[in-house]
């Protein structure tokens, strides 16, 4: 078979579990956060305004995560350096 058919068959695959990874992490910082956000309240009620705002702050971050390895994932797929280096 030819080369290319290997590399790209590999990079799919590749591909689909560097997706599932960020999904799955994406979602346990997401339960992490939430979980300590409303543990923290109930320890401290007053401390609730806080406690939102760093909550909002860390879900910002949480989310900007599965979107950079999005970009990585695509640049695997479309523009893959590894087809490049058997031509």
């Amino acid at each position: 078979m030819n080369p290319e058919v290997y590399i790209v068959a590999a990079t799919a695959i590749a591909v689909g579990l560097i997706l599932a990874a960020a999904g799955l992490g994406s979602a346990l910082g997401w339960g992490l956060i939430s979980a300590k956000t409303i543990e923290g309240i109930t320890r401290q009620p007053e401390m609730r305004a806080q406690l939102m705002t760093n909550t909002f702050i860390f879900a910002g971050l949480m989310e900007s995560f599965p979107f950079i390895v999005l970009a990585m994932a695509m640049w695997f797929v479309f523009g893959n350096p590894f087809l490049a280096a058997i031509r």
